[in-house]
C-alpha cells in the first residue's frame, strides 16, 4: 500500500511554544483519515505545513511522494485544500468563483464551465450559482469551498474541520461527494475533534495530543475494542479526575427568608 501523505520529525516552533513536536505521520492513498485531537494538540499547524502554506522549523512532509518544499508545484497540482475559516472572493458569485479558481489552475474554459456546472448541481448550488458568495449561509460556503477545493480534481484533498457550523442537510450532502471521492481511489484528510463523526466516515486515523502523535493506524485497530470516543480519551488523557470534588457552589441557590 501506498502512502498519500508521509511526514518525518515535523516541527513548528513559535517562540519558546513548540506547536508541533516532531510528528511522523502516514496516510496510506485511498483512504479516508481522520486527525483529530483536543483543541490545541496541534492539527491545524500540521495540515498547514503538509499543505505548504506554513514552513515547518524541522522534518519533511511528502505528498504522493513529492517534497512538499522542493516541488511545491507538483505537490499543489496534487492536493485540494479547504481550511478552517476559509476566506472566500465574496463579490464573486458561486459560478463565478469556481471558474476563477479553475482559469487560476490553468483549466481549459470550456473544461472549468463544465465541471463547475456539475459540481453546483451536485452541491445543491444550482439555484445559489448566481449569487454573490457574500451572500451565501455557512453551510453553502463549505459546499462552495469544498467544489473549489475538487475542481480540478485533486489526488489528495485536506479539510480542517469542514462540518463545524454546518446544518445536516449540508453535511450529508458534503459527506455523500467525499465518499464518492474516496471510492474512486483518492484520500481524503479530515481534521476534527468530534469522534462519532469520525468513527462513522473513516477507515483510518491518527491521534494528536500535544503536539505528538500518539496513536494511528486502521480505525478497528486505534479502537481496539471500544469506541473511538473511548479510546481517545484514554490516549490523551481525557479520562483522568478532572476536579469533580470542586465546583460545590454550582446549581446552588441560597434559601429565601421566610
Amino acid at each position: 500500500m501506498t502512502d498519500a501523505v508521509r511526514t518525518e520529525g515535523l516541527l513548528k516552533r513559535y517562540g519558546p511554544q513548540i506547536a508541533v513536536a516532531g510528528v511522523d505521520l502516514v496516510v496510506p492513498a485511498g483512504s479516508f483519515a481522520g486527525l483529530v485531537g483536543p483543541n490545541g494538540a496541534g492539527k491545524t499547524t500540521t495540515l498547514s505545513m503538509i499543505t505548504g502554506l506554513l514552513r515547518p522549523d524541522g522534518g519533511s512532509a511528502e505528498v504522493d511522494g513529492f517534497h512538499v518544499w522542493r516541488d511545491p508545484i507538483a505537490v499543489k497540482a496534487r492536493i485540494g485544500v479547504l481550511p478552517e475559516g476559509l476566506r472566500l472572493f465574496e463579490r464573486l458569485s458561486g459560478r463565478e468563483l469556481l471558474i476563477y479558481n479553475g482559469r487560476l489552475r490553468g483549466i481549459p474554459k470550456a473544461d472549468v464551465e463544465e465541471r463547475a456546472g456539475e459540481l453546483l448541481a451536485v452541491m445543491d448550488l444550482t439555484d445559489a450559482a448566481d449569487k454573490l458568495v457574500v451572500d451565501y449561509s455557512t453551510g453553502m460556503r463549505k459546499k462552495i469551498g469544498l467544489a473549489a477545493a475538487l475542481l480540478h480534481n485533486p489526488s489528495v484533498l485536506f479539510l480542517d474541520e469542514p462540518f463545524e457550523g454546518v446544518d445536516p442537510v449540508s453535511a450529508n450532502t458534503l459527506t455523500d461527494v467525499l465518499q464518492r471521492f474516496t471510492a474512486s481511489g483518492s484520500t481524503v484528510i479530515f481534521s476534527s475533534h468530534v469522534m462519532e463523526l469520525v468513527e462513522r466516515l473513516c477507515d483510518w486515523v491518527s491521534v494528536m495530543s500535544a503536539g505528538h502523535i500518539v496513536a494511528q493506524g486502521a480505525l478497528a485497530d486505534v479502537r481496539g475494542g471500544r469506541s473511538l470516543n473511548q479510546a481517545f480519551l484514554e490516549l490523551v488523557g481525557g479520562s483522568r479526575d478532572n476536579g469533580e470534588g470542586g465546583l460545590t457552589w454550582l446549581g446552588s441557590r441560597p434559601r429565601e427568608s421566610q
